[in-house]
């Protein structure tokens, strides 16, 4: 009887590994992965450098208006304005979004309309309308529609230019919002909202309980970009000379010639917030993700 012969085991190099039926088994290699991680380390590296080596970067000046009291006031300004701008822009970006799902025809073509005219407009364009807006109606009255009028003040006192900075933001705002808004709610399945209305359940209700939670989960990410979206955008207030963060920057290296320190003071911080509202909007996704987790 001939002895059986058995194979000798194949030389293992560093890494590799021999499977259950005897194959050699290569570990997976990259080489272009590193030379992508080496080019970008390099580019890295000579980013940093120009950054610290190159005097015209000037960072004593950056370090001495980063925190300076009138910076910090149009900083406080520009928050103003973000804040306004979201707040006055979904509320009415809500109620547009409802007017655009309404069964009722006049209220969905007028939600469309302003839709449409609000969003054709560049913002600075509104900007200046509401700036102007004593041009046009030199006093504003109150009363009856269309019948006699119980009050009227000069628009110049009702509307100035921080005024008109908050409402054109807001309104604006309102047509992108009222898009997002009617996406998040479009998202829902339309039989829960059937079987909602046969159990009898309030319409407020079913809004609150049932449809908002879920919207939100879609608004969310779309609307936190539109808010960063916005911060950037209050710069364009600069056109009346008020004084948020970009034309405060531009006042002070008008006045000292400093260009380019002034200009990283504004960067700097805008990238700081929108760092903040980044990591405000991630917490918020993690909180209404909480009830779609299961577990393992």
């Amino acid at each position: 009887m001939s002895a059986l012969r058995v194979a000798p085991a194949p030389s293992l190099q560093h890494g590799e590994a021999v499977g259950a039926a005897g194959v050699r088994v290569l570990p997976a290699r990259h080489p272009w992965r590193w030379v992508a991680t080496a080019a970008v380390a390099v580019l890295v590296a000579m980013a940093a450098n120009a950054l610290v080596t190159n005097d015209a970067w000037d960072w004593p000046t950056v370090g001495d208006f980063l925190l300076s009291t009138s910076v910090l006031r149009s900083l406080w300004f520009t928050l103003q304005l973000t804040v306004a701008g979201t707040v006055i822009g979904f509320a009415l970006g809500t109620v547009v979004a409802l007017m655009r799902m309404s069964a009722n025809p006049l209220l969905r073509v007028v939600a469309s309309a302003y839709t449409s005219v609000f969003r054709s407009v560049p913002l600075i364009l509104q900007l200046l309308f509401w700036y102007n807006l004593a041009i046009l109606y030199d006093r504003i009255g109150f009363g009856i529609p269309f019948g006699p009028v119980f009050v009227s003040v000069p628009t110049m006192d009702l509307v100035g230019p921080v005024t008109a900075a908050f409402l054109g933001i807001g309104l604006h705002q309102a047509a992108y919002s009222s898009e997002i808004v009617r996406s998040g709610f479009l998202s829902i399945d339309r039989g829960q909202r059937e079987a909602a209305a046969a159990l009898g359940i309030p319409w407020a209700r079913q809004f609150r309980r049932i449809l908002l939670p879920q919207a939100l989960r879609v608004i969310l990410p779309t609307a936190g970009n539109e808010v960063i979206g916005l911060l950037k955008g209050t710069s364009v207030v600069y056109v009346m000379a008020l004084p948020e963060l970009f034309y405060q920057v531009q006042v002070i290296y008008n006045r000292t010639g400093r260009v380019i320190p002034m200009l990283l003071v504004a960067a700097i911080w805008y990238f700081a917030l929108t760092t903040v509202l980044t990591l405000a909007q991630s917490a918020l996704e993690r909180r209404l993700a909480r009830g779609e987790r299961r577990p393992s």
